[in-house]
């Protein structure tokens, strides 16, 4: 807690000095009966409180916590609907997930096959303090393009819904995806991609179960 009190601080002379500067120069003003507050415990009071919003913005708590169960090595039964008339194609894979950069996010390695191919990718799920949502970004070697999602668990937090944009590769416009995520107090997880078909109709195109490997 005291390196990220004294990291805070720092963050706030890099980051800060200039908004609070601007908000310095706007509140030392401050005439109540026509007297001025003096500039530097304006100053002062304004520094404490922007270098308190910034270890509250950088500092892991609740919305990291719920992510713990899905710390761990999974058995991941992958199933693709390349036509959502169809029978899903399935495969196997393994995923190990880890805690980076002191608990703030959640790295995802993923490695198996998919359609008769290598399929490998990397992800990153986090809680953003200040916007209070859940952040995904995920990368695999079917694509060249990040996919940036953003959402949040609703209810008692096993469930999440977030959304994303996408550049379509035929058209190139814009189409939404979204993923829909379950997840159970032993950590095992279902993640699924929803996304629009020929038509505009929206389908599940792809489910990934993750059952933690138990030892």
């Amino acid at each position: 807690m005291l390196r990220t009190h004294r990291l805070a601080k720092v963050l706030f002379t890099l980051l800060a000095t200039v908004s609070a500067a601007g908000l310095v120069a706007a509140q030392s003003a401050d005439v109540s009966g026509g007297q001025a507050k003096p500039k530097a415990a304006a100053s002062h009071a304004n520094s404490a409180a922007v270098a308190k919003a910034m270890e509250v913005a950088m500092t892991p708590g609740e919305g990291q916590k719920r992510l713990e169960p899905m710390i761990g090595t999974f058995n991941v039964r992958i199933r693709i609907w390349v036509d959502p008339s169809k029978p899903p194609v399935e495969s196997q894979a393994t995923s190990v997930s880890v805690w980076v950069l002191g608990h703030r996010y959640i790295q995802t390695m993923l490695s198996g096959h998919t359609l008769g191919e290598p399929f490998n990718g990397i992800g990153y799920i986090g809680y953003d303090n200040v916007g209070k949502t859940y952040q995904v970004a995920w990368m695999d070697d079917a694509s060249t393009a990040m996919t940036l999602y953003q959402g949040s668990f609703a209810g008692a937090g096993k469930t999440a819904k977030l959304k994303a944009t996408v550049l379509n590769a035929v058209t190139g416009k814009p189409t939404p995806v979204e993923m829909r995520m379950t997840l159970a107090d032993n950590g095992d997880h279902v993640t699924e991609l929803w996304g629009q078909g020929l038509g505009g109709k929206v389908f599940k195109m792809m489910e990934l179960q993750n059952t933690k490997a138990r030892q």
